[in-house]
């Protein structure tokens, strides 16, 4: 049986994320390879409820904490009824947005406490983690504008899953560093990979390290 591989993506708003994921599970199915492609907040029903809440402009004023804890209750749930059994079944998994993405928006954007996510992180999940993250890297002014014009386009009316968007440009600068030191700190996992490269140039550097991988 084919061994399964957990790969996600990683960046700040409108990096291109989704569009790279869409394109690697194509490729991946073209390979022979079943795949799944889902997304955090979300991925289950039960992780799509909290999702609302977490990135909605109306979501709600949660604490630090309280935040923290929601997005790990969505993401506990995605592990372990999605997530952990496609692996098991040999697929491969295409995740935009993992942890990373709590300890970069609310650790280094908001100030959290690294070490309480690191802990929730555990106590929810344990060791598990990605195979393989790409982190997609451009200008917080360049991201922003792409970001929301691509709402704005794909939904046709406005798009109300700007809570985040919305956030000063100091938080984002902050995001960008912080993504880009998680990045430093697991070389073995992280490739850093230039966004401001035309899509194509983008994808050709995520699929050679995906076929290294495989």
């Amino acid at each position: 049986m084919k061994t399964g591989l957990f790969i996600t993506l990683e960046g700040g708003e409108g990096a291109g994320k989704s569009t790279q994921s869409r394109r690697l599970k194509a490729a991946l199915e073209d390979a022979g390879r079943e795949v799944i492609l889902t997304r955090e907040p979300g991925g289950t029903p039960e992780a799509e409820k909290i999702r609302d809440l977490l990135v909605q402009r109306d979501g709600g004023n949660w604490t630090p904490m309280a935040e923290c804890l929601l997005f790990f209750a969505a993401r506990q749930m995605h592990v372990e009824t999605l997530i952990k059994p496609a692996l098991a079944a040999g697929k491969v998994v295409i995740c935009d947005r993992f942890t990373d993405s709590t300890i970069a928006y609310q650790g280094y954007g908001h100030g959290f406490d690294l070490s309480i996510i690191q802990q929730v992180a555990v106590l929810s999940l344990g060791d598990f983690k990605p195979d393989l993250t790409f982190i997609l890297d451009l200008p917080v002014t360049d991201g922003l504008a792409r970001s929301l014009k691509q709402k704005d386009v794909s939904s046709g009316k406005e798009n109300t899953e700007d809570r985040f968007e919305k956030l000063q440009h100091d938080f984002h600068e902050k995001l960008r560093q912080g993504f880009l030191k998680i990045a430093a700190e697991d070389q073995e996992r992280c490739v850093v990979v230039d966004a401001t490269q035309n899509a194509d140039d983008v994808y050709s550097v995520i699929w050679t390290r995906i076929q290294n991988a495989l």
